[in-house]
């Protein structure tokens, strides 16, 4: 580097004018001494740690900042954290005040660099190293390719020197590409594809890129020598690897190596990889370690932390980014995938698994970070044989690899297996692999293995002492978390049998049944009789048999799977009775054979005599998988299927309540799978029609049935009628309005009418008159401990008569019946044009007195209409019907415990005040309901064109009263009910209804963001912050499902999920675990068929103002409001309507100026504020497509940016000019505009250079979390919202 990088500091400074002040550096520098003493002493007082801190701060922005802060670093006799100092005030200088420098300044501050560089020795602590190296990139990132040729010329002749520089260019190289393809930095932003290049040209051999790129731009040669850094880092790891790392300096010099190809290897061209024998070194690499097993963090590795990886760490990451990347062509996997398969290679790797493993009692977490992450790189190497399979069978021997998946597989932790399982899923799925002799060997420890983990590992105990769960409790925090997971896990285990079967179907069938059999017939062994005094819903002997009955469904379903392929089934038409099947092979005496086997196995278990209601649960739910798999065609069995159901009952034990609730869930569950049983077999059941109808008369009476589980049985006579084939159509007419006239009749009744015409009518109805007089005269606002005031006999009597006026409404079986016939069939079938038939004429019936009831509900929530309550004991209304929720993570105690209190508190105030929120909460969404089901008639519903009005009225009216989650449950009716509105109906039947729904829905979130937002900042240390969490929780959920909304409404990218199955998939995403008693008195949802396709919604809304814009108001508001998620996504759907009002009439001119003035303020607001910091590109590129699309239109954006601070009219038009340069390079836009508002925007943690250690239980990889699904916002501390007052002040 002698005459090139040698600058001392007087040449260096000659031209720098302002950067230096060399009088001035000694007494500059003493005073920083000084300053950083001070902060660092101990004896420091508080006040003058202050003053010292804000004089570093201030300092950093004086003149001669840079050339004190090169002082500093360069002086090795200072204290490291002087130097780390200096070195930071270099950094400031180029991260922000770069474009303010003259070319001889900024050459000036790159000597200083260079001098710095060339200095690095060993005995600098690795923090300072990173530092430099952290500035030489930074400089590169501004400078590289511009003004500075010969960076990867000083890079090599630095290469020349010891193995310590030899580190500090790997540091440098691994930095580069980290920051120039991987993080979302400002300035790397500015000049990404350029930076790309450069990096791509100084990596690549010479001979591979003119290959590759023969006709590429040969501008300023950024490159020096033929060799590239590929193949200078592998010859460099080749020797490391020879010497055996037998010292410090050689070990880190492998794993740093390993870490500069690591980042190399996402972007690199494979084929570089391949003339480097770059895998060929990283393999050797894997076993070429010192014993010791250190830490390996997620990619990219850290720079700031000092991390020291062992080869093998190091090695693991590299090939997992090698294979973990998306295309190779067939040369590609020839080249670089072949040798991952060899013999020789496998058996590295079995190593490297070995060595990997921990004892489970003695947990090694560094190596168990190793082994998951090892698995992850035998997937990816893996999945090319699922995806090329014709480019190894018969090619290359897999067996040795196919050995080595298995042992994965068997490893007892779930998280080391699941992606070696998730890629056994695939791989037998595949024909090619799949029906392969090698895997065909493999067949009877795959099918052992996931049997086995077919447990239901959720309901064991977190203190087990079985491995697994040790391991799992390692790996997960919550339970939400644990519960996505296991759930993946277990399908994949169901996968893997049903395709095993769908194989090998007899010999595996008998092997399954020949297993459960075994298990089924010592349930109890080593384990307590089922005792009625000491019952538990979960027992050792109810999961063996859950374990071995899903293993047994899974087989049932690979049947299925084999027979579809092997059979062709021709059915008699279903007009004649009995139901005959002719096949092919019908004389097929094996497969006669599996159908006995199976029918006798499935009696068998049926003539079971247990006492446990949970097993008998799990029986019925198993006898109708026979009924609609295997065995769906042979009538007698169906019959017996039907029989045993309706016969499995249990009695009640009042002295234990938890065996009597599991009794009463047993029942409940008889009537679902009876309905299932119906839905699939209503051609075999309608030959028994009589029988059926006896038997659920006495299935009532002695269960002791109330109306609305006596609806749900006699539903099954409704479903057989609706879709039976052998019926004629006029008795099947009379059959169904048999059952739905009386409703109707219940409907038209004038005491229903009268009741809901007032306020008082509508509390008589539901049996809470007498209420207010109740509470007033036991002075229940003085009464703080509800659970634990006794109900007195009055109080039961009030408890009583809402649960009984109820029950009296029609609201229940009305919603059963219509679920039943128009959610369960295909849309356009015969079954559907009875359901359409049979319901066209009951809207307009049904429709005024619903709403009115919904409308009442709603109203209850306001505790102004509560007016025969004084005003000091209107504060009771908000806590009767405040819900109680149990949430991971939030609430103290487990679900068990918060059931056992719900349970406890029966007959109790609390009690009585849970039956009145269950009452409410029952008309309120089982209203919503029947709305979604009318929605399914398409215009017999939306064809009544008096119903937007008063729709609109009943639904939104008194809906900012609602809790936040009864907001959710709103808001998730609603948006089936406009999406299922057809085309020509739009413009008459949803701008009131839409219009209402997002005015209301932004007052109330807006609210509730307020309240919350104010209580932080009110909040003290000692505050409980329970409720305050739970709170927020909520309203992010209500958040996040209204932008879900306004995505699915107005996204053009967004490919939504069926209408038809929105509403309880949004219910369900909903749903928090309540008052088990409130939730009883709700009926279950199901899934429904895909409905009609419709023209988008997206262009009806903005041709329609007064739908868009509440709609556009709402987003406005919601760029504001602390969810992460939710911002992320509205600034999605802004950028894509924002093109749209582009143009000169009226209206768009409205939308336009709105966009470039509230929206605009919006997202320079939320760039200020330090919590959208992970959202800051996201609101940068929507700010960018403001400015570039209305700029030309309107001044209002230009005006408002030359509103800011230190804001001046050529920055701001110098700005919109490089905007304007870059439309097409989104990414640049981004960057150009986070540029411009440096002065302003938020700053993260990570930048002020504070970064957390991280906790190795969060440690997970992409592929991990794609196991792991949650829906809640992560917990953080709750720190207090920051004042932005003064940001208000900006705008004016």
């Amino acid at each position: 580097m002698n005459g090139t990088t040698e600058v001392n500091a007087g040449s260096a400074t000659s031209g720098a004018h302002s950067l230096d002040n060399t009088s001035g550096s000694t007494e500059g520098n003493a005073q920083i001494l000084r300053a950083l003493e001070l902060i660092h002493d101990p004896r420091s007082s508080n006040v003058l740690r202050q003053d010292a801190s804000r004089y570093l701060e201030q300092m950093r922005s004086q003149p001669e900042a840079p050339y004190l802060g090169y002082i500093l670093a360069d002086n090795k006799s200072h204290p490291a954290i002087s130097r780390h100092y200096g070195l930071s005030l270099l950094e400031y200088a180029v991260q922000h005040r770069w474009t303010d420098y003259t070319a001889e300044q900024s050459k000036a501050l790159r000597d200083w660099t260079l001098k710095l560089a060339e200095s690095v020795s060993r005995d600098d602590p690795l923090f300072i190293r990173n530092k430099i190296a952290q500035l030489w990139v930074d400089i590169a990132k501004v400078s590289w390719g511009l003004d500075w040729a010969d960076m990867d010329e000083l890079l090599v002749r630095l290469w020349q020197g010891s193995l310590t520089q030899k580190e500090f260019v790997l540091l440098i190289l691994e930095t580069l590409s980290d920051d120039s393809f991987g993080r979302e930095d400002v300035n790397t932003g500015l000049r990404g594809n350029e930076l790309n290049k450069a990096c791509v040209e100084i990596f690549t051999p010479a001979d591979i890129l003119a290959h590759h790129f023969p006709t590429r731009e040969k501008g300023l040669n950024v490159r020096f020598g033929e060799d590239g850094w590929i193949l200078r880092i592998s010859n460099l790891l080749s020797w490391c690897n020879e010497q055996g790392h037998t010292n410090e300096e050689l070990q880190n010099c492998t794993i740093r190596a390993l870490s500069v190809l690591r980042s190399v290897a996402g972007w690199a061209i494979l084929k570089a990889l391949k003339s480097t024998r770059c895998i060929h070194h990283v393999i050797n690499s894997l076993l070429a370690h010192d014993g010791r097993t250190q830490l390996v963090g997620q990619l990219p590795i850290p720079k700031m932390l000092n991390l020291e990886l062992t080869s093998t760490q190091a090695a693991v990451e590299a090939l997992y980014m090698i294979y973990n990347r998306p295309r190779f062509s067939d040369e590609d996997i020839q080249d670089l995938v072949w040798p991952m398969y060899d013999q020789a290679t496998v058996g590295v790797l079995k190593q490297v698994y070995a060595m990997s493993s921990v004892d489970v009692n003695d947990m090694d977490q560094e190596k168990y970070l190793l082994s998951k992450k090892f698995s992850e790189v035998i997937h990816n190497i893996g999945r090319f044989l699922e995806e090329k399979p014709t480019l190894f069978i018969n090619c290359i021997d897999v067996n040795p690899f196919l050995d080595l998946l298995l042992q994965i597989l068997q490893h007892q932790s779930l998280h080391v297996s699941i992606p070696v399982l998730h890629l056994w899923v695939k791989l037998l799925d595949s024909d090619a692999v799949g029906n392969s002799p090698m895997v065909m060997n493999l067949i009877a420890p795959l099918l052992e293995t996931c049997s086995q983990r077919l447990l239901r590992y959720e309901a064991l105990p977190e203190d087990s002492n079985i491995p697994s769960i040790i391991y799992l409790n390692e790996d997960v925090d919550t339970t939400p978390e644990r519960h996505a997971f296991l759930g993946n896990y277990a399908r994949f285990c169901n996968q893997v049998v049903q395709s095993i079967v769908a194989k090998r179907p007899f010999d595996a069938i008998h092997h399954i049944l020949s297993q459960a059999d075994q298990v089924i017939s010592n349930l109890y062994d080593g384990e307590s009789a089922f005792d009625v005094q000491t019952y538990a819903k979960v027992s050792v002997p109810s999961l063996k048999l859950d374990a071995q009955l899903s293993v047994v469904e899974a087989a049932l379903k690979g049947y299925s799977r084999w027979s579809a392929k092997s059979l062709s089934i021709e059915l008699v038409p279903r007009s004649t009775a009995p139901l005959r099947i002719q096949t092919k092979q019908s004389q097929d005496p094996q497969r006669e054979a599996m159908t006995l086997e199976l029918q006798t196995w499935s009696l068998k278990l049926m003539d079971l005599t247990l006492e446990d209601p949970s097993m008998k649960q799990r029986i019925v739910q198993t006898a109708v998988e026979f009924a609609a798999s295997s065995l769906k065609h042979h009538v007698a069995f169906i019959h017996r299927v039907f029989n045993f159901i309706i016969d499995t009952r249990a009695v009640r034990q009042l002295e234990n309540g938890v065996l009597s609730e599991s009794v009463k869930e047993l029942h409940s569950f008889c009537i679902h799978q009876l309905q299932r049983l119906a839905l699939r077999s209503f051609d075999e059941l309608i030959l028994i029609h009589d029988h059926i109808q006896r038997k659920i008369e006495e299935f009532c009476t002695v269960c002791n049935l109330d109306r609305q589980d006596r609806m749900r049985c006699s539903s099954l006579l409704f479903i057989i009628a609706q879709r039976a084939t052998g019926i004629d159509d006029a008795q099947r007419e009379q059959q169904l309005h048999g059952f739905v006239q009386p409703l109707i009749q219940e409907w038209q009744s004038p005491e229903l009418s009268t009741a809901l015409n007032s306020f008082s009518g509508f509390c008589d109805l539901l049996g809470l008159n007498g209420l207010s007089q109740y509470f007033e005269s036991r002075n229940l606002h003085q009464v703080s401990d509800w659970p634990g005031y006794p109900l007195d006999e009055e109080g039961k009597v009030l408890q009583a008569q809402i649960q009984n006026a109820l029950e009296k409404l029609p609201l229940h079986p009305t919603k059963t019946l219509m679920s039943v016939s128009i959610e369960k069939v295909q849309y356009g079938s015969r079954a559907h044009k009875v359901a359409c038939d049979l319901w066209s004429s009951v809207p307009p019936v049904v429709l005024p007195n619903l709403l009115q009831l919904i409308s009442r509900a709603h109203s209850f929530h306001n505790p102004m209409n509560w007016t025969d309550l004084p005003p000091e004991m209107r504060g009771v209304v908000g806590r009767i019907l405040t819900d109680r929720f149990w949430q991971v993570g939030i609430s103290t105690g487990s679900r068990i415990d918060f059931y056992a209190r719900v349970g406890g508190s029966k007959s109790s105030m609390e009690g009585l005040a849970s039956t009145i929120r269950a009452a409410l909460r029952t008309v309120r969404e089982t209203g919503y309901r029947l709305l979604f089901c009318m929605s399914l008639l398409g215009n017999d519903l939306y064809g009544y064109d008096e119903l937007p009005g008063p729709l609109s009225k009943a639904l939104f009216e008194e809906s900012c009263s609602l809790s936040t989650h009864q907001t959710s449950m709103l808001v998730d009716m609603i948006h089936p009910v406009i999406a299922n509105c057809p085309t020509d109906r739009r413009s008459q039947f949803l701008p009131p209804i839409m219009s209402a729904m997002f005015s209301q829905l932004d007052q109330k979130v807006s609210t509730e963001w307020e309240r919350i937002e104010e209580r932080n900042r009110a909040a003290s240390a000692d505050d409980s912050l329970t409720e305050e969490m739970r709170d927020e929780s909520i309203l992010r959920q209500l958040t996040f499902t209204s932008v879900t909304m306004v995505v699915g409404l107005l996204d053009p990218n967004r490919i939504s999920p069926s209408t038809r199955t929105r509403f309880n998939q949004g219910a369900k995403a909903n749903k928090l675990y309540k008052d088990p008693r409130e939730e009883a008195m709700h009926g279950s949802s199901s899934n429904a068929p895909p409905s009609r396709v419709e023209s988008p919604l997206r262009e009806f809304i903005l041709r329609t103002p007064d739908v868009l814009k509440p709609i556009i108001l709402f987003c406005t508001h919601a760029l504001r409001m602390h969810d992460t998620r939710s911002c992320g996504l509205i600034t999605r759907v802004l950028r894509s309507i924002t093109p749209e009002f582009s143009g000169e009439t009226p209206m768009v001119s409205d939308v336009r100026e709105f966009i470039s003035t509230e929206v605009f303020k919006a997202c320079i607001t939320s760039i200020n504020d330090p919590y959208f910091v992970d959202t800051q590109n996201d609101l940068a590129g929507l700010t960018a497509c403001i400015l570039t699309h209305y700029s030309g239109r309107t001044d209002t954006p230009r005006q408002i940016l030359l509103s800011l601070p230190d804001m001046t009219p050529e920055l701001v038009d110098s700005t919109m000019k490089r905007m304007f340069r870059a439309q097409y390079n989104s990414r640049q836009q981004k960057s150009i505009i986070l540029k411009l508002l440096e002065g302003v925007r938020g700053i993260s943690i990570s930048e002020q250079g504070r970064m957390p250690k991280p906790d190795t239980k969060k440690i997970r990889s992409a592929l991990h979390e794609n196991y792991m699904t949650v829906d809640a916002e992560p917990k953080t501390h709750k720190d207090p919202s920051p004042d932005l007052s003064g940001v208000a002040g900006m705008f004016g």
